[in-house]
């Protein structure tokens, strides 16, 4: 039994299998909006991970250094990968503080570099999140040298999808559940959301992993025409150019996991060389991002061009009425306007009226889908709908509704009558 291992039976600390024998997975954890759990689960068994267990938010699974750099590098609908690095049992601080003491901070934290601390109390004697924070930054500064601590604040349980201020600075998430403390350690740094292309942004933008959800669950792969006539800052047309040309969402960004002490970055340089050569050199059937709004065509462009498929995208201005889809049948998706970006009056209403009419005019054969927060605006499309996902875009309760807009049926010519 290694060292770590039988301390931990002594001291009643469970480590991370990590620590116990280096060949030995991680505990980790994917968190996802709430809604997308099956579609992660779908995206782990695609890059060779079996998934365990599933929880609205997130889900479980074990895997290595380079499968969980691998996780973080290519899974579009995830916000955030954690890992486990210790549970154990704490009534009293002083028995909080010998535990921490015994985990392997140096294999995670580099000396001089900076960590923040997420703590969250519930039915547990130890319920001041103030005094756990303190006693696990003492842990971590007794054994790795010059660490500052900061941000050490609570947090709500469900804000596990918050952006950290300072990308650079390691995040712990501390959580005492009953008395049952559970460190992990956050392996993506910056959400995962962030890929890095998009720095021009519209009104109400939607979030990268939301976009790639949407694609997924209409089962967009590349081999279809795609259009988003509300394209807003570009978000859909471009996760669907980086689907159809094969672009692992993280190609251009690093990540927590990489700057772990430990960490065999030669395998994550291998990994991430091994995705770049699997890109393929452009979409294969036509991207049309359109918009009524000059600046949502101009940010789409330069978001684009900074994510490297401008060139995979038809980006044009205008109106929704006035839309030209490509030729063949293929996937009409966008985010219209709901919740504050819903105007007073009929004005929202006549969209989605004038949607419904545009797709049974213009794109007939054609798979319609968009976000929605509301019944009554959907029944104005006066197509046959269902549901294709659900979750929360802003705060704001949405489904992704779809529908297959009938082809045009063959004009049938009558027979001339027989003498």
């Amino acid at each position: 039994m290694a060292v770590a291992a039988r301390h931990a039976v002594h001291t009643g600390i469970r480590v991370s299998a990590v620590h116990a024998a280096k060949k030995i997975n991680r505990d980790c954890y994917a968190v996802v909006a709430p809604g997308l759990e099956q579609l992660a689960v779908a995206e782990l068994r695609a890059i060779g991970i079996r998934p365990g267990d599933i929880e609205p938010g997130g889900i479980a699974f074990r895997a290595s250094d380079t499968e969980l750099f691998e996780a973080n590098l290519r899974l579009r609908t995830v916000s955030r990968v954690i890992v486990r690095v210790a549970e154990f049992r704490a009534t009293a601080f002083h028995e909080l503080e010998k535990l921490s003491r015994n985990v392997r901070w140096d294999e995670l934290v580099a000396p001089g570099s900076a960590v923040r601390l997420r703590v969250t109390c519930r039915k547990s004697r130890l319920y001041h999140s103030d005094g756990v924070a303190q006693r696990v930054g003492d842990a971590i500064k007794r054994r790795v040298a010059g660490v500052t601590i900061t941000g050490a604040k609570k947090e709500a349980d469900d804000d596990s999808d918050i952006d950290v201020p300072e990308p650079e600075a390691q995040l712990f998430l501390v959580r005492f559940v009953k008395d049952v403390c559970t460190i992990s350690i956050d392996s993506s740094g910056e959400l995962l959301h962030r890929r890095g292309y998009r720095l021009a942004i519209a009104k109400a933008p939607l979030r990268e992993t939301l976009a790639a959800a949407m694609l997924v669950a209409v089962e967009y792969d590349g081999r279809v025409p795609l259009m988003d006539p509300m394209c807003g800052a570009g978000t859909i047309a471009i996760e669907a150019a980086l689907i159809a040309r094969r672009i692992a969402p993280g190609i251009n960004r690093s990540f927590a996991c990489e700057r772990w002490p430990a960490a065999p970055t030669k395998k994550f340089a291998e990994r991430r060389d091994a995705a770049r050569a699997e890109i393929l050199p452009r979409a294969g059937s036509p991207i049309v991002a359109s918009d009524r709004d000059a600046g949502g065509a101009a940010a789409t462009l330069s978001n684009a061009e900074r994510a490297g498929v401008a060139a995979d995208i038809e980006v044009r201005r205008g109106a929704l009425t006035g839309i030209t889809p490509p030729a063949a049948p293929g996937i009409l998706l966008m985010n219209p306007p709901y919740g504050v970006r819903a105007s007073p009056g009929g004005e929202v209403r006549n969209l989605y009226a004038q949607l419904g009419n545009v797709a049974r005019a213009k794109c007939a054969g054609w798979t319609v889908a968009f976000l929605s927060a509301d019944r009554a605006m959907d029944a104005q499309l006066k197509l046959q709908l269902r549901e294709a996902l659900k979750f929360k875009n802003g705060g704001i309760p949405v489904r992704l509704m779809r529908a297959d807009v009938p082809p045009v049926s063959p004009v049938r010519t009558q027979s001339p009558p027989k003498d």
